[in-house]
């Protein structure tokens, strides 16, 4: 069974930050941030929390698809960055929009999570036959985890949410999902800084246990090294499963991390950038919200139409990685 995307919406703070605003309390430079990520601006949430900005691109969706709230089954936010432990942001947002009908939970697969929460909705689609609607809601508050004084991380990341409601379909799909726990270590977010326990824990190796080290903390060499073979990897693992290549797809909507790490997918995927939706150079690296946010915006630029055959290809901490392929 597949799936047909019925609409999308999408929310990113009004706060655009550029790298010459960076530059302004961050050592570096336009230049030095433009050749390396490719990166020019992204939005910083001021005073927008992470459930509403999920809330409102939620309602955009909504209104775009012209459906009652009531007939959504199941809400699933894919987040890393939640303003509470508990609730989830999904319980939230469905308060806000009345899908009271709907069950709702979170996900966390981080970068990877629209990918896997996608998935997971189509499953519940196919196994529960009084579901209509399934809402996919990726929302992502990255400034309020980002350590302002490591100035390899911190100008990577923005904020915002993309959502998507989905129906049961008969449409082409295929999906690859996958995950590599032994390098949970090169990317990773703590909840709590707790240094003086972890300068002491015995618990963890030095990849989780340096006090030094406290926010968003990534290995660049080795999470590039990974990302350009798990790309690929994810891309014909899924192709494969529907006796496709990647020569047979018509736009291809990657994780927007690093340009560089999208170029040499590309090649190592023999694929041209021109089948690649690029945004970051606008949004930055909103984790799990960037594919989404950038299908969204290729669905407004015309670059993706009904009936092309669409990969989402992502990867993130975990470190996970997955593909999904299907015809929208």
């Amino acid at each position: 069974m597949g799936i047909n995307i019925v609409s999308m919406g999408s929310y990113v703070p009004e706060q655009s930050v550029t790298n010459d605003d960076l530059a302004k309390f961050v050592d570096t430079n336009d230049e030095w941030i433009r050749t390396r990520t490719g990166i020019v601006s992204r939005h910083i949430s001021a005073w927008e929390p992470t459930w509403y900005m999920g809330a409102e691109a939620c309602k955009k969706a909504v209104e775009k698809a012209g459906i009652n709230p009531d007939e959504i089954g199941l809400i699933i936010c894919c987040t890393i960055t939640n303003d509470f432990h508990t609730p989830s942001v999904a319980s939230i947002i469905q308060n806000e929009i009345k899908a009271f009908n709907a069950m709702a939970f979170d996900l966390n697969a981080a970068c990877t999570g629209y990918i896997y929460a996608m998935d997971t909705a189509r499953r519940f689609l196919e196994t529960e036959e009084n579901m209509k609607y399934a809402l996919v809601v990726a929302s992502e508050n990255l400034s309020r985890i980002t350590d302002f004084t490591d100035r390899g991380t911190c100008i990577l990341f923005g904020d915002g949410a993309s959502a998507s409601i989905i129906e049961k379909s008969d449409k082409l799909y295929s999906s690859y999902l996958a995950s590599d726990g032994s390098g949970a270590r090169l990317l990773f977010a703590r909840c709590i800084n707790r240094k003086e326990e972890f300068a002491d824990s015995t618990q963890f190796d030095d990849g989780f246990a340096d006090p030094k080290m406290h926010g968003l903390v990534q290995n660049g060499k080795e999470v590039y090294k990974f990302a350009t073979k798990a790309l690929p990897k994810a891309l014909e693992c899924a192709a494969e499963k529907i006796n496709m290549t990647a020569g047979d797809i018509d736009v291809i909507v990657p994780h927007q991390a690093n340009l560089r790490i999208i170029e040499t997918a590309a090649k190592n995927m023999k694929v041209s950038m021109d089948k690649i939706v690029v945004t970051l150079d606008h949004n930055g690296n909103t984790s799990s919200a960037s594919v989404p946010l950038a299908f969204d915006e290729a669905l407004e630029n015309c670059r993706i139409k009904r009936g092309d055959k669409v990969c989402m290809v992502g990867f993130g901490a975990g470190l996970t990685y997955g593909a999904i392929i299907l015809e929208y």
